[in-house]
């Protein structure tokens, strides 16, 4: 009667290759993780735009930030970028003065031109405020 011919440790070989991978994708993913506790301010965070209706608590005025811009390009093609670049620019302004949050924005892109080139003016101001 004749065996048929096996290799020995194959498949047990290649189990314990795909285990010790595993536990180390897990242990460098556990390394890798942080925990942050919700009540520890982030410092680069910048100061939300809200609407009125957002509003839920009694705030102080802190007082209006004013940003502006020139860009090159056309009105059209700048549009959501320059909205984008707004709200970012009165929120590192706002955090400058310990702002909470920006109320009442308001954005103005004007079209205009540099030699032969389209330009973009952007102009942007909001009020800060500091929740009491």
């Amino acid at each position: 009667m004749t065996r048929p011919a096996t290799v020995h440790g194959s498949a047990s070989t290649r189990t314990g290759r795909l285990v010790r991978l595993m536990a180390a994708s897990a242990l460098l993913t556990a390394a890798c993780a942080t925990i942050t506790p919700a009540t520890t301010p982030d410092p680069n965070r910048l100061p939300p735009v809200l609407a009125q209706d957002e509003i839920i608590r009694p705030y102080t005025k802190i007082g209006t930030v004013e940003v502006s811009r020139e860009r090159l390009g056309s009105i059209d093609d700048l549009k959501n970028e320059a909205d984008e670049w707004a709200y970012d620019a009165l929120g590192a302004e706002a955090a400058k003065l310990g702002a909470d949050a920006i109320i009442l924005p308001e954005v103005q892109a004007k079209k205009g031109s540099y030699l032969f080139f389209p330009s973009t003016s952007i102009k942007a101001k909001g009020i800060a405020i500091r929740f009491n």
